[in-house]
């Protein structure tokens, strides 16, 4: 008997089993949007694949907008691996453009599930406002990174934060955009290892 026939169909019990529950779902929806595009994410299939009801799925996300919340959340997460903690910021700046080239290739699917957000957050109104929030948070976060570099001298002080993280979230952008199968890996490695250039974090982390 496979994994999925033995989940419970009821409601969770408590907090202990709400989260492991919720996280399926995310991840069943995930993976939809990866397979079959934003076009192809039904509800119905997402509780299929996770194995629950459809009234379960409603239980822990009422509407289609909370469930793609959820995604973008599980998103969001698989990039803040790219962060190294504890270390200068530099390092840092440098580290995260590293750990998306890692994901760029190691998780393609990841790439495609962004692109298909961003292009629906650009039609959509109910999604619209998900996406601009992670990526201005995410921006936001670059551009701290970027000022505290330059002040420890790993990033040209000429640069201005705020256009410097614009341009990485732009750069990324444009890589959802294009599914990792099509453009290439090495192609992708090569943007983004001239992004590290642009910045002077190859010779910065170098001195380090």
């Amino acid at each position: 008997m496979s994994a999925r026939t033995t989940v419970k169909r009821g409601r969770p019990k408590g907090p202990a089993e709400a989260e492991p529950r919720r996280e399926e779902l995310v991840v069943a929806a995930y993976r939809r949007i990866a397979e079959a595009g934003f076009e192809g994410l039904r509800t119905r299939d997402v509780a299929a694949e996770a194995g629950v009801n459809i009234a379960t799925l409603h239980y822990y996300f009422p509407t289609k907008e909370a469930l793609i919340r959820g995604v973008v959340g599980h998103a969001m997460a698989r990039f803040r691996t790219t962060f190294a903690t504890g270390a200068r910021p530099g390092e840092q700046l440098a580290a995260q453009l590293r750990g998306v080239r890692r994901l760029a290739m190691q998780e393609p699917e990841l790439f495609v599930v962004m692109g298909e957000l961003a292009l629906r957050s650009g039609r959509d109104p109910a999604i619209a406002p998900i996406f601009k929030e992670t990526i201005d948070a995410w921006r936001s976060t670059l551009r701290t990174l970027v000022h505290h570099a330059q002040s420890e001298g790993f990033v040209d002080r000429r640069l201005d934060p705020d256009t410097v993280a614009s341009l990485v979230i732009a750069a990324l952008n444009g890589l959802f955009m294009v599914p990792v199968a099509k453009a290439g890996s090495e192609r992708i490695d090569r943007a983004l290892a001239q992004l590290e250039s642009f910045l002077g974090l190859k010779r910065s982390t170098r001195r380090s």
